[in-house]
């Protein structure tokens, strides 16, 4: 079932969803809201060490939530990208 505001596509190998935006997509500044790109991964701790030791910027430090253990990180364009262990 889709949560409220989205449709979620539950294709294989990878499952995605589209929700209204959570912002004013015409007053931001910048590039990255209005797209949440979340992704699935075997060790997202492991996963977020290995990021930091790139020098990759860390938006949300790594905390257990509903979809397992859960961090945000910055790409190189400003996206924000949510990555999961669980769920």
């Amino acid at each position: 079932q889709s949560p409220p505001n989205a449709v979620v596509f539950a294709t294989e190998p990878v499952p995605f969803a589209v929700r209204e935006p959570a912002v004013d997509l015409d007053a931001v500044e910048r590039l990255g809201w209005g797209v949440a790109l979340w992704m699935g991964c075997d060790d997202a701790q492991a996963l977020c060490d290995s990021l930091v030791g790139a020098g990759v910027r860390i938006a949300q430090e790594p905390f257990d939530g509903p979809f397992g253990k859960t961090f945000t990180f910055v790409d190189p364009d400003g996206y924000w990208v949510t990555v999961h262990d669980g769920g």
